[in-house]
This record gives C-alpha cells, structure tokens and sequence, in this order.
C-alpha cells in the first residue's frame, strides 16, 4: 500500500490493511497527518468504475453534441440576405431593350391564407370532405378555384412547415427541436417583403407566427400552438376577430391560423367523431370570409337545394380580384400526431380560390401533386413582390394561365433567374446542371420571342412559340428545383468526425468469460446495434426488442428447468469435488433459503404459505407467465411503419362505443398498481398513493374517457386542470418522501432500511405520475411492467443467481421492448405531446418538455429506476454489484450510440437519411441523456454505499 504525506511528499509503504482500519500511519519525519492524508486519496478515488461510467456518458453526450452540429447544419441559404426590386432582371432581349424591366403588376389586390394546423388532403378531398365540408366541396367542383396535393417534407412539425410556406426553403430537421421555442426567422421570406412594399399585414391564430416574424403584423392575436387539450377556445378566438377585418379594407393580407383540428388529432385521432363537427366549422369559416370578399357586402342566399350557389357570388372587380389560400402546414398520421413521413402526415391539400380562375363544368378532376414550398413563390408574384432569395419552389403555371402570354413569360422567368442565382452560390459546377443549360435555352428563346413581339408580330407562330417557350420553361423550373432540394444541406465532416472520436473513445469493455445465458445477452445486444444498419429494421425496431425479450423468455425456462431438475444429479459430483457430503436436499434448502426469508417479510401469511407449498411450480412456470404478458402487449398499439395503419385494441377501447369497457378496465389497472406497489412504501406513501390513483381516474372522467361507476353517459366533459393537480400533490409527496429516506440513509450510513424505502417510494412517485400521463388504455402496459419485475425479482433473479451485469442488460432490454409496447416508434409522429398539458391551463415551456419526455421514455426510465433500487438491495450482500451495474448500463447504451453514428456518417447521402434515420438519431440522443442522468443516480446511491463500508 502506498501512502502520501502533504507535509513532506514522501511515500511510506505500509502492510495492507482491512477496510476502515483506523491504525496510526506515519512518514519518515513523523507527520501525524499522514492519516488524513490516506482518508483524502480514498475519498479521490470513490469516484470508482461507477463514477468513471458517469462521467464516460457526459462526455459522451459532449462528443455527440458536437457529431449534431456537423450532422444537422443551417439548410442552404443564399447569400444575400434579401431580394430587393432594384435586383429583378429586364425581360430577355434580342437586338432590341426591352420596355420591361420592373415586376409586373400584382395578381390579387388581397390574400387571404386559411391555413389548418393538421390539414390531411382526404379530409378535403375525400370522402370525409364531401360530408363535413359542403361549401367547401361545391367550390371544388364547381367554384373558381384551382386544387392541388402539396407534398411537405420532413419534419412535419408547423414551426419548419411555416418557414417552408414563408420562403420557400426546405428548413434543416433539427428544425424540430426549435418548434418548442421559435426564434426570430431572418432569412428572406414572403412576410418581410409584404411589410418593406407597404402592405398592411393582419394575423390570428398559432403564435408561432408572432415568434417568427415580430413586428411585421399591424394587428394580431396568438394563441399558443401547445396547449392541446383545448381545441374550443383555440379556435372560437380566430374566429372572433372576423366580422370586424372583412368589413375593412384596410389590409391587403390576412393569416389565420386554426389549431383545433391538430389538438384533436392528438388527443383522439383522424377518426375521432369531434373530426367531422371541426371540419364543418372549418367549413363555415370559409363560407364567411368567401362571401365577404368576392360579394363586396352583396347579400350571399345559401339555398339548400341543388341549385350551385357558388355561381350566385359576383366580384365587384374581376380585374383585380382577391385570392382565398386554403392549406395546411402538414397532416395527420393514423395515430393523430405528426412530425415523420407517412402519406398521412406529408400529404396536405392547397385550395386558391378567387374569381381570376374560371368556373368548373362540375367535373371533378384528380388534384395535381406540387411541393408545398411551390406556395411561397406563387405568392410573392402573385402580391408583386420578390421571390425570397432561398426560394426553391416554382410558380403554380395554373395560377397565371388567365394573364397574357407576355405576362407569363415574364413571370416563369423572374423564377427561373432566381432559381439559377440560388443554384449559383450553392454549387460550384452549376453551369453544368441541366436545369441551367436549359434555362439558358429558354432564355434565348424568350428573347426572340420579345423580338417578335415588340416589332407588332400577332401571328398563330407567335402564339406557338410562346406555347413552346412555357413548357421549356416549366422543365427548367422542374430541374433546377430539383437540384436545389438535392444540396439541401451541407455535412460539417469536421465536427462529425471529432464528435464520433470522442464516442468513439467511450466504448470499451474488459469482460472475458461468458455462460450460455451471457452469450445470449452478448448476441442480443450487438445484433440489435447491427441491424440499425437498416433502414427497414429501424422503422420496425420493435419486433427486434419483442424478439429478445421472447427468446429471453425461453432461455430463462431452459435455466429454471436446469435448477430443479438436473441439480439433483449434479449434486453428488460437484459437492465431492468441493469436499462437501451430499445430504439429501440441502443443497435445495440452501438454494432458496434467502429467497423464502424475503418473501415472509414481503407478504401475508396466506400468500406466503401458498408460495412456499408450490415454490417449485411458480418458479418454474414464471418464465412462461412473463412471455405471456409480453404477447399480449402487442397488439394493444400498433406501431412502426408497415402496420400502423392497422387498427389495435387500443383503437377499440378508446372509441366512444366501448367506454364502459375501458373504465372497468381503467379502475382494475389502477387497484392492480397500488397492490403491486404499496408493499414497499411507508403509511404515508400508501395514504398518498390510493388517493393519487384516485385522483387519476377522476382526471380520466374529467376528460370524459372513463365514466364512474353511477354514470350512464358521459357528463360535461372538462379539462380535468383540478383533479390533475390533486394527483401531482400526491405525486411530490411521494417523492419528497422518498428523497427524505435517501437523505437521512445518507447522513446515517448505517441505515439501510431507510435507503431501501426511499429509493422504492421514489420509483412509486414515479409510477404514479406515469398512470396519470399515460393514455388510459395504456394503464395495461404500466401494470404489466410491475407484475414483471414482481416475478423477475421474486422466482427469478434470485433463485437462479444471476450477476448485476445480467440482470442490468435484462432490465435494458425489457425497458427498451416497453418503450415499443407504449406504442412509441422511431418517428416523430407518435410522440404524445398532449401529455405535456396535464394539470396545465396554458403552454409552459419546461413543464410541458419534462412531462413530454418523461412519458414518452417511460419504459426505460422506469425499468432503470427498478435496476437502482434492486441492486441497490444485492449491494448490500454483494459490495460491487451497484458499480458493476451502472458499468454496464453505461456501456450497453454507448454501443448503439457510437456504431449509430458512424452508420449516418457512411449514410449521409442516403435516400431515407431524414425519413427514418435523422429521427432515430434524435431518439438516440434524448435517450442517452436521460441515460447519463440515470447513471449519476448510481453513482450518488454507490458512493452512499462505500461511505457505509468504509465505517
């Protein structure tokens, strides 16, 4: 042993010493504080493997941080800042200057954009739309409007999907992380060019609006865009402010954005029956706002007859008429959320309505599929202004086809030439795109086109040749955004490779022997980090995890099997070998002895006694009980890509039909987790706990999931704000409870009883949260989870007497497959941001990310704090199994994490990189935050436990 004085830095080496030894140690000059000295360097080094895996995670968490800001950079932009009118080029010329060199007039003396947050093109244009938006459908059919599917990209979330229709810019994907809290947008867009050529801008609805572009409107009212349990309020206060702007004119573009459709979605789905009276709602208001604009104060008679009123509407001035645009910012997945990249939630429908289109002859014909960034600059020529200068959409040729053939040459060029200065700053070899060389082409021919047309020529070659130059231009157009959207961002290989050194560098392991079962877990864990290689194996990930815990499942019958049947035959060898006599079944009474002295503390007489009389056959049979669970757990949600379409018995139990159904099935769930909980707790968490699970389904009533058992119907249906809070009362209760036990075991090393108890009441607390913020359908997977790691603690870990490590990597995988079976996946779209608002009346920026969070990670999370709190009791037999424990979650979540990004590294180009592995890589990091903070759990309940062995 090696000994350092502070006085003289000298070293002494004395015999080794047992733990806690309090012997005088001296330095060869006589310091006293050589004792000291020893107690400083031990305390240095109780960091120990537990701390080491700690600190290993931040930095891997830095390291991959700094791999992000290189993966996910600022989306090509142009270089200048903004497009101004002194920088729009003359017409093309051929021998003679053009007498055209500014912007032509504007197409529309006013705008109108009714944007609907969640907007899926079936609701309009399909079955749906034709029964809950009549007026709607009749100016589809027969009105003056044009009908178009705008395809959006990924992310499909409004804050990216709002910048997309402003400028016409393909926003960055970690867009998405700044949806919580837009900044200041200052890149050229449709919003700043309206304000600096005068026009008077006027905005109600989602104040990410506000965020975005402040300053820019005369007159506006937000309302926040997060709060999702209201999809009332959200909209009735839109709409308030109608009446009083149309009668006015003193305005030349107004925005609505509506969000109930989007709040609905997320808290019942696409198929909810509150779709239909929203969508009719939606309807009415643009019945308002159409006859407000193209009657001028005429009175607009709705006959319900089959008679078409839309002919009936006149506009004052057909010259310079208004434009109504009808869009959404993104759909609606099937689950009722948004943000990756179904059909559902990319598909939205685009409606322009206005008098300039000439009426249908009622045959209704399929809408043409555009990109949602060909809005912005439609827009921007259509009010006069500049195309924004990151614009990579292209003119709607339909829009313009009422104008003169000179108009719409001017128009398709102005897009062209901002489309090629774009393509300019962006790639070096742009002279060699396709799309430029036949700009140029149609340049040229422009030109003599002009020629022709100026020196008075009128004849049918003039006409064709303009026909021609429209199509060459529209190709053009075509290509060169297609180009565009291919250099829609640039990799930062610097900061990816310094951040993949720095997790790379965390990732190592020194363990060397290995049984059957280790081997299994080994296989099991780098197979599921090799098939993130693929791009169908991440969109459906979660038959991997149910695939292991399935097989887990099986080999632990195969290892019980082994225990009570060949033990006895190995028995009389291996005890001869160890010079121990073979007696009979003590080997068997030595086996579970530990196990039945728990198990009395643990439960009642009753139960004890039963469990003692068929030890045997519950041990054996808990393999199979846990498989069963697991089984039935799949199909309650749907999930991943290829299925999800599919209806689950969640969807059955959620609907209006069967709510009797799921309120028996609600307050069985709620009875199951307090009696699989409350044994650990102290009196005052159990007090807590009942009137916390009652407080839960009061909240569920509130909400008008569940009814009570006196109920026939559903009563008024509320927010449920009161009742929420009444359970998160309890919930800090618990937790404060539990964080007391923890300090008091602290300051009182010796007692462990209280450690044991505070760390059990903090896993309660949590518990009780989740069956609060969990969908009421998915109170099944909260219990299944207790009832599992009930029976893997009581007839399986330690009867079988399986190592922390083992029983680390089980808790991971099992945490992993119940992240799947909450119905979460690797798309954005099943996050449930709704319960974010629980107990909330207004959008609060923290609570509302933490409850998101922590519902969405719940099954890891939950299954971790388990992990703590069981070998935070083996710690007490075995001193290193804490340490060995937080090792190895460490390591297991560092491997997927270093080879995933090493793998969108190699994959940066591919064709699914934003679709399926940019959101798995957000996941990822999410996850292995959370993970870093679970291991400084460890690590403070570890060092707590060296400071009592060292006494």
């Amino acid at each position: 042993m090696v000994e350092f004085c502070p006085s003289h830095c000298s070293v002494v080496r004395t015999p080794e010493r047992k733990p806690g030894s309090i012997a005088a140690l001296l330095c060869p000059a006589g310091c006293w504080r050589l004792l000291l000295c020893r107690r400083a360097l031990t305390a240095a080094m109780k960091v120990g493997p537990s701390g080491l895996a700690c600190c290993c995670l931040v930095i891997q968490v830095l390291g991959l941080a700094l791999f992000l800001r290189g993966f996910f950079p600022v989306p090509v932009r142009s270089q200048t800042r903004k497009s101004s009118i002194s920088e729009i080029p003359a017409e093309p010329w051929a021998g003679k200057t053009s007498n055209w060199t500014q912007l032509p007039h504007p197409l529309f003396k006013r705008v109108v954009i009714l944007l609907i947050d969640a907007l899926r093109q079936d609701f309009v244009f399909g079955a749906v739309g034709k029964e809950h938006m009549p007026y709607t459908t009749q100016l589809i059919e027969k009105g003056s409007s044009l009908s178009f599917i705008a395809n959006a990209a990924a992310p499909t979330v409004t804050m990216p999907r709002i910048k997309a229709l402003m400028t016409g810019s393909i926003p960055g994907f970690v867009d998405i992380v700044m949806n919580l809290n837009s900044p200041e947008l200052l890149e050229d867009n449709l919003i700043w060019q309206a304000k600096q050529a005068g026009k008077r801008i006027v905005f109600y609805g989602d104040d990410t609006w506000i965020k975005l572009f402040p300053k820019h409107f005369v007159e506006f009212d937000g309302t926040t865009s997060f709060f999702v349990s209201d999809f009332t309020e959200v909209d009735d206060n839109v709409t308030r402010h109608l009446d009083d702007v149309l009668k006015r004119s003193d305005w030349e573009l107004l925005i609505l954005h509506y969000l109930g459709l989007d709040h609905i979605g997320h808290l019942t789905g696409p198929h909810s029956h509150l779709i239909g009276p929203k969508l009719y709602e939606m309807d009415l208001v643009l019945k308002k706002i159409h006859s407000s604009l193209l009657s001028k104060g005429k009175i607009l008679k709705w006959w319900q007859s089959e008679d078409n009123p839309i002919n009936q509407i006149q506009d004052e001035d057909p010259s310079f008429p208004s434009l109504i645009v009808v869009c959404g910012d993104h759909g609606m997945s099937e689950a009722g959320s948004h943000g990756g990249s179904s059909d559902e939630e990319l598909q939205t429908p685009l409606l322009l309505i206005s008098s300039a289109f000439h009426n249908k002859a009622g045959t209704f014909e399929e809408p043409e599929m555009i990109q949602q960034t060909n809005l912005a600059p439609t827009l921007a020529l259509g009010l006069g202004l500049p195309i924004s200068m990151s614009s990579l959409g292209t003119l709607l040729s339909a829009v313009v086809e009422h104008k003169t053939m000179r108009e719409q040459l001017r128009f398709f060029h102005l897009n062209g030439y901002q489309l090629c200065k774009l393509l300019k700053e962006n790639l070096k070899t742009y002279e060699k795109d396709d799309g430029v060389e036949q700009f140029k082409k149609a340049e040229k021919l422009h030109a003599n086109w002009i020629k022709l047309y100026l020196e008075g020529n009128t004849s049918e070659v003039l006409t064709n040749l303009g026909r021609k130059l429209i199509k060459q231009y529209l190709e053009a157009l075509e290509k060169l955004s297609t180009s565009l959207s291919k250099q829609v961002a640039e990799y930062d290989i610097y900061s990816m490779t310094v951040g993949g050194i720095i997790t790379l560098e965390k990732a190592n392991s020194n363990m060397s022997t290995w049984s059957e079962l280790d081997l299994l877990l080994l296989v099991g864990t780098l197979g599921h980090v090799l098939s993130m290689g693929s791009s169908s194996f991440i969109e459906e990930e979660h038959q991997t995890w149910y695939f292991l815990v399935n097989t887990l499942c099986l080999a632990l019958t195969q290892e019980m099997c082994r225990k009570y049947f060949l033990v006895r035959k190995r028995s009389n060898t291996s005890l001869t070998d160890l010079g121990h006599e073979p007696q009979g079944n003590v080997c068997i009474n030595e086996m579970y002895d530990t196990n039945k002295k728990e198990i009395r503390e643990m439960r009642s007489t009753i139960l004890e006694r039963f469990i003692k009389d068929n030890e045997k056959w519950i041990a054996l049979t808990s393999p199979g009980v846990i498989l069963i669970c697991c089984r039935l757990l799949r199909p309650l949600n749907q999930t991943g890509i290829q299925w999800i379409h599919r209806s689950d018995f969640g969807h059955w139990l959620t609907s209006s039909e069967h709510k009797a159904e799921l309120s028996f099935l609600v307050g069985i769930c709620l009875v199951m987790v307090y009696i699989l909980i409350h044994g650990k707790c102290s009196f005052v968490s159990k007090v807590a706990l009942v009137f916390g699970l009652l407080g839960v389904y009061c909240y569920r009533a509130a909400l008008g999931h569940v009814l009570y058992p006196w109920q026939q119907n559903t009563k008024e249906i509320t927010k449920g704000i009161t009742e929420a809070r009444f359970v998160y009362i309890f919930v800090l209760g618990i937790l404060i409870t539990g964080i007391k036990d923890l300090l008091k075991a602290h300051v009182m090393c010796t007692d462990f009883k209280a450690k044991t108890v505070g760390l059990w009441e903090v896993y309660s607390g949590l518990i009780l949260l989740a069956a609060l913020l969990f969908r009421p359908h998915n109170l099944v997977v909260l219990v299944f989870c207790l009832l599992i790691q009930s029976i893997l603690t009581m007839f399986i870990w330690k009867i079988l007497k399986f190592d922390a490590a083992q029983i680390t990597i089980m808790h991971y995988w099992f945490g992993q497959a119940f992240f799947f079976f909450q119905g979460n996946s690797n798309t954005i779209s099943t996050v449930d941001i709704s319960a974010g608002f629980v107990g909330l009346e207004n959008y609060v920026e923290m609570p509302a990310i933490f409850l998101t969070g922590f519902v969405t990670y719940s099954g890891p999370l939950l299954w971790s704090t388990h992990l703590l709190f069981y070998l935070s009791g083996e710690t007490n037999k075995t001193s290193k199994a804490l340490t060995h424990g937080c090792y190895c979650y460490a390591l297991i979540r560092s491997l997927p994490v270093t080879f995933y990004i090493l793998l969108v590294t190699g994959l940066r180009y591919h064709l699914f990189i934003w679709s399926v592995f940019s959101p798995k890589l957000l996941y990822e990091v999410i996850h292995l935050v959370i993970s870093a903070g679970i291991c400084m759990m460890f690590t403070v309940v570890d060092k707590n436990q060296v400071i009592k062995s060292e006494l």
